[in-house]
C-alpha cells in the first residue's frame, strides 16, 4: 500500500525508495525494539503462550518463562535486560528461575553477551538462576566463543522449554523435600530416592514406617545429602 501510494504521488522509482527506505526503517525498529512476552501454560492448547494474549494462561510457580522475539546486539541488549527483571518483578510469587525462550533468537554480539553475563550476575545477587531454552546451536557457538557458555554453565540450557520446566521443577522438589527421622536419630527414606524408584510419598517404606512426606518435619536452610 506504501509502494502504491508512493508510486501514485511521487512517481516510479522515488515511490519505490519510498517503500524500501520504510521497510528498512521498520526492520530496524523491531530489532531495536522487539516484542517480547512472558509464557504461560494455557487449558486445551499444546506449549506455552503470552500471557498477554491468553489471559487465562498459569504461571508456573518459581519459574518466569520469557520470550525474545530478536536477535540479541548492541542496540537492545540494555532494553532485553530490562524487560527480564520488569518480568520476574511483577511475578505472583517468590522466583528461583528465569528460562528464556531463546528459539527467535538467531544471534548474539559481544555486546550483548556482556550485558546478559551482567545480568546473570544481577539475578543470581537475588537467588534466581538465568536459563535458556530452545537456543540455536549456531547461537550457542557464540556464547562459547565470548565465554558466557561455559560462565552460564551447560546444565543452564535446555533442548525445550517443556524439558526446562521439567527438570528445573524436578531440582526444587530434592531440594525441598525434607527427611524424616526416627527416635534413634538414622534417617528412614529421603522421599527423593523413593520418587526415582517409582514410589510415592505417604507410602510405606521396606520396614513399615511411612515415607516422609514432601515439606515435612525439617526447616528451609536445612542441608540434605543429596
Amino acid at each position: 500500500m506504501v509502494c502504491f501510494a508512493g508510486v501514485a504521488t511521487l512517481g516510479a522509482i522515488p515511490g519505490i525508495a519510498m517503500a524500501i527506505v520504510i521497510a528498512v526503517i521498520e526492520f530496524l525498529w523491531d530489532g531495536w525494539r522487539p516484542h517480547s512476552a512472558v509464557l504461560g501454560r494455557v487449558d486445551g492448547v499444546m506449549g506455552y503462550h503470552d500471557i498477554t494474549r491468553y489471559p487465562g494462561a498459569r504461571l508456573v510457580p518459581g519459574l518466569v518463562l520469557f520470550r525474545w522475539d530478536a536477535p540479541l546486539f548492541f542496540a537492545n541488549a540494555e532494553l532485553f535486560s530490562e524487560r527480564v527483571q520488569a518480568a520476574i518483578a511483577s511475578a505472583p510469587g517468590p522466583v528461583r528461575w528465569c528460562v528464556v525462550a531463546a528459539e527467535p533468537v538467531t544471534s548474539v554480539d559481544v555486546t550483548a553477551a556482556d550485558i546478559v553475563a551482567e545480568l546473570d550476575d544481577t539475578l543470581r545477587a537475588t537467588g534466581i538462576e538465568l536459563c535458556f531454552a530452545e537456543m540455536k546451536d549456531p547461537v550457542k557457538d557464540k556464547l562459547k566463543r565470548f565465554g558466557l557458555f561455559s560462565r552460564l554453565g551447560a546444565e543452564t540450557f535446555f533442548a525445550t522449554v517443556d524439558e526446562a520446566v521439567e527438570r528445573l521443577r524436578a531440582g526444587e522438589m530434592r531440594r525441598v523435600l525434607k527427611i524424616r527421622t526416627r527416635p534413634d536419630g538414622e534417617y528412614t527414606r529421603v522421599v527423593g530416592l523413593l520418587l526415582a524408584e517409582g514410589r510415592e510419598p505417604g507410602e510405606d517404606d521396606d520396614e513399615g514406617a511411612p515415607v516422609p512426606m514432601v515439606g515435612a518435619g525439617v526447616s528451609d536452610d536445612e542441608e540434605l545429602p543429596f
